[in-house]
């Protein structure tokens, strides 16, 4: 596959009333914002499009660990039709594109960051952190790659009570 240049983006939409965030990929020579549903771009890379998917997939992966563990701990978090929900500030999402497009740059810590964010998707890694597991540079990623984690909303837990089994 031809490795043509691409832009990797985060940008904010509106479907149908809703609004999302969307971190994807377009043909550097195709407007971002010609998409109806999108209102403004807040991140754009121009990379090569093998770079570009690898990169968006490392996003998404983090994206997706973090919602789920806030949905496990019942945070009342949206599911938009498309996209990320608004539920997730702006600067968490930027946080979470630049540490990916910076450490794509170095193929090692690539590497161990990606293997660190699917342990990740499983389990903290503060377990492996705080028992010493993880040493020099894998140490310095996890730690980072957990804070990448820590976002916790402002709303309300569901906190939904079991009814009594006698009723």
């Amino acid at each position: 596959m031809e490795n043509s240049p691409q832009y990797l983006f985060l940008a904010s939409g509106v479907n149908n009333g809703e609004g999302f965030w969307i971190v994807g990929i377009k043909k550097c020579d195709e407007n971002i914002l010609e998409d109806e549903n999108l209102l403004d771009c807040h991140r754009k890379e121009l990379l090569g499009n093998e770079s570009a998917k690898d990169i968006l997939l490392a996003i998404n992966l983090n994206v997706d660990n973090l919602l789920n563990e806030l949905r496990n701990k019942n945070y009342l978090i949206a599911r938009p039709s498309m996209g990320i929900p608004f539920d997730i500030p702006l600067e968490i999402l930027e946080n979470i594109f630049d540490f990916w497009l910076e450490i794509y740059k170095n193929h090692e810590a690539w590497e161990a960051c990606l293997g660190l964010l699917k342990v990740r998707k499983r389990i903290p890694l503060t377990n492996l952190i705080e028992g010493k597991i993880l040493k020099g540079n894998s140490k310095k990623w996890a730690i980072k790659i957990e804070t990448l984690h820590t976002y916790v909303p402002s709303s309300l837990k569901n906190e939904k009570l079991n009814d009594p089994m006698w009723e």
